[in-house]
């Protein structure tokens, strides 16, 4: 505490330019992080909005095909729920499910069980390999895409020859069903299936792609001419664009509609995390792989004494711990004053031991003060810590007096 107060005062703390010197490297990674974020996504935001919806005139939209087939005496009508689509299912309609693979698997049965036997023809565009399944059984989707977009028909189905090529390439399928009609393939798998309902005059139509549905792609080829025959064969079209706001797709078939949170994730996210989660146990056995004690290592620099001393006398003053700072000189002082008096160090710090020794080598009326001085309370204020300080080197000064 005496070097605190007689040294200039220095602040240890960074000073704002300090540290925003130390910080503007990452600021600035973050700042450059959130403008290329933010400028992509206003690249993209309209790249897919309204992806498949008859009402969207964007590229990606299907706004014309419904045109056209509007002028062909064709009602469209949009729907988002699995209520709606399988009430929608009848002899006269045709529905066509834009997103098969966004329904979940009870859905699809729901779906198929409503559209089987109903007479009516049902369009699926894209079919993945779990929904295709479901809603088409029999058939099958190959995980090898078409490389081609534009293809020919090479089938019997009368509107895929009177289309021609079209841009059907995307998903290929098998089928078991011997009735099938077979169209467009690609490496001998077909990107189109029409499938007869055995039970009734309905069929099933599997598409490949969705690009003969889009705005942009509908004047190319023959997508327009196969696009207004697969769906304008009866006077109604229901487009089915699956929501996530369907209460359905919770439903687990207990007529609660409730789902848990690991429910509700895909399987792909606990899949990531279980590997996030091996990867962080592997990362801490490799640093955590040295065993055994600690090696002490020697400071690349020398550091003085005097630095010490003001460093935690800074501390003290700054926590107002002047009991830790007069016990901390009271300890050293006994520690020293031990060996001088013949008292073992390790009975520096008992009273009955050290204080009758120290009392043997000193004069006056010096003994009546030892208890208060080396094991008393702590001092009141700075004042009263600074006079300890003194007393304490005074005591030493005289026990070492020969």
């Amino acid at each position: 505490m005496t070097v605190e107060a007689t040294l200039p005062a220095t602040s240890v703390s960074p000073t704002p330019r300090q540290v925003w010197t130390r910080a503007r490297g990452i600021a600035l990674g973050v700042v450059l992080v959130l403008v290329t974020a933010v400028v992509i996504a206003v690249i993209r935001s309209d790249a897919r909005h309204g992806t498949l919806d008859p009402r969207s005139v964007d590229p990606y939209g299907s706004r014309a095909v419904a045109e056209l087939l509007a002028d062909r005496g064709v009602s469209t009508r949009v729907v988002t729920t699995l209520d709606e689509a399988r009430a929608a299912a009848a002899p006269d309609t045709t529905l066509l499910i834009a997103a098969p693979d966004l329904l979940t698997d009870r859905q699809q049965t729901r779906l198929h069980a409503s559209t089987h036997g109903s007479g009516g023809r049902t369009v699926l565009v894209a079919s993945g390999s779990a929904s295709v399944e479901r809603l088409a059984p029999g058939v099958t989707a190959d995980p090898a895409t078409s490389l081609d977009s534009t293809l020919s028909p090479h089938c019997a189905l009368p509107a895929a020859r009177t289309a021609g090529r079209a841009d059907t390439g995307g998903i290929r399928y098998t089928t078991t069903h011997l009735g099938a009609d077979e169209c467009y393939p690609s490496e001998r798998l077909a990107t189109l299936l029409r499938i007869p309902d055995t039970s009734g005059d309905g069929d099933t139509v599997v598409l490949g792609a969705p690009d003969i549905l889009f705005n942009d792609r509908l004047d190319d080829q023959g997508n327009a001419s196969l696009a207004l025959q697969l769906l304008g064969s009866r006077p109604h079209l229901v487009w089915y664009l699956p929501s996530l706001s369907d209460i359905s797709a919770t439903d687990t078939g207990t007529g609660t509609g409730e789902k848990g949170l690991f429910d509700l994730l895909p399987s792909g996210w606990l899949w990531g995390t279980l590997q996030l989660f091996v990867a962080a146990l592997l990362a801490a056995l490799w640093r955590a792989r040295r065993l055994g004690p600690l090696v002490p290592e020697r400071l690349p620099v020398a550091i003085r004494a005097s630095e010490t001393v003001e460093g935690r006398a800074r501390l003290y003053r700054k926590a107002n711990a002047r009991d830790r700072a007069s016990a901390a000189l009271r300890s050293t002082t006994r520690t020293r004053l031990a060996p001088l008096v013949g008292v073992p160090v390790t009975q520096a710090h008992s009273p009955e031991t050290l204080l009758p020794a120290l009392s043997a080598h000193l004069h006056g009326d010096g003994r009546t003060t030892l208890q208060s001085l080396l094991f008393g309370p702590p001092p009141s204020d700075d004042t009263a810590l600074i006079a300890l300080a003194d007393q304490l080197d005074a005591l030493e000064r005289e026990v070492r007096r020969p």
